[in-house]
């Protein structure tokens, strides 16, 4: 697996099957070229999923994420969202690509991560707990501390 910093509206386009609805040219533009806004995509290596889809090479997996500042706390990463194909998933995938984020947000001076998680989503809370988060026990939020 490879994961690569998406650049083009060509490369989200191509990614359209992994997002809750299809891409939307204009949104996507602007989304890439929005300061503070990030999206890695995850491409597949070796054979196809078992529905033998995503060939080597296909995008398989997503995230983004979203520089969030305030006054008196300073820069946050927010996960904006995390998408992995099916026939990828409990594979590692998920995890590598927030871990991804999460670099980046160290490398830009971030001071931590955090995800609102639906209700009963296991799968996820399970990726993000991986990825080194933790429940703050408060509500559906995942927290990453860079300290």
């Amino acid at each position: 697996m490879e994961i690569r910093r998406a650049g083009t509206v060509a490369e989200l386009s191509a990614a359209e099957h992994l997002f809750d609805d299809p891409v939307r040219p204009e949104w996507a533009e602007r989304f890439l070229t929005a300061p503070g806004h990030h999206l890695f995509l995850a491409y597949a290596d070796g054979e196809a999923g078992e529905d033998g889809e995503h060939a080597a090479g296909a995008p398989v997996g997503f995230v983004s994420g979203v520089e969030t500042v305030h006054p008196d706390k300073g820069t946050e990463m927010f996960l904006y969202e995390l998408g992995v194909a099916e026939p990828h998933r409990r594979r590692g995938i998920g995890r590598a690509l927030v871990l991804r984020l999460a670099d980046l947000g160290r490398e830009l001076g971030c001071y931590g991560m955090w995800v609102g998680i639906n209700a009963g989503n296991d799968v996820a809370l399970a990726a993000y707990r991986s990825a080194g988060g933790k429940d703050d026990g408060m509500c559906s939020v995942v927290t990453w501390d860079f300290g």
